[in-house]
């Protein structure tokens, strides 16, 4: 019995969920296409689509990873640590990315979730990788939590953007097309 024994389920069921949502991802940004941009919407786009899909799929990637039959969790923790510092590393981009783009200003929950709650979680995966060593199966809860935490991460910063795209870029050439009549 290895340490990774029972973590079966939780991972199938995370990564499902995020290779799904990945999918609706392309599916909603195919749907969006229609919407015209501009240079400014593309860097914004850098800065509050892409990381969604990330985040995805590093789900999906861990979920892989964890099902894998290891003999042991140190082969694991490392691939899972590296994840973590590219993860974070990839957050401090995404915050340069955040402050250049100019089509948006972030308020706090912008900032929250698509900057300080992903540095967080991936911070989280570098420093259990680090405590699998000592104690295995904390390590695990705090990868379960970590992962877990990206998958809702993206869901909520998936629906914010939907939600601005409908609310408030389709209103834009309704309200000049409104003033261009009046």
């Amino acid at each position: 019995m290895t340490e990774l024994d029972g973590w079966d389920n939780f991972y199938v069921i995370l990564g499902s969920s995020a290779g799904a949502l990945i999918g609706l991802q392309f599916v909603v940004m195919t749907l969006l296409a229609e919407i015209p941009l501009t240079g400014r919407d593309a860097q914004a786009g850098q800065a509050f689509g892409t990381p969604n899909v990330v985040h995805f799929g590093v789900v999906l990637l861990l979920s892989a990873l964890v099902v894998v039959p290891w003999h042991g969790i140190e082969v694991l923790a490392v691939l899972w640590g590296v994840t973590g510092i590219a993860g974070f590393t990839y957050a401090m981009i995404v915050i340069r990315r955040m402050r250049l783009q100019e089509a948006y200003e972030a308020v706090f929950e912008d900032w929250l979730f698509h900057a300080w709650l992903p540095m967080a979680a991936y911070a989280l995966l570098a420093a259990s990788a680090r405590v699998a060593f000592a104690d295995p199966r904390a390590a695990l809860f705090v990868l379960g939590g970590a992962s877990l935490m990206l998958l809702f991460i993206g869901i909520h910063n998936a629906w914010d953007t939907v939600v601005y795209h409908i609310f408030v870029r389709r209103q834009k050439p309704a309200e000049a097309e409104r003033d261009e009549n009046e």
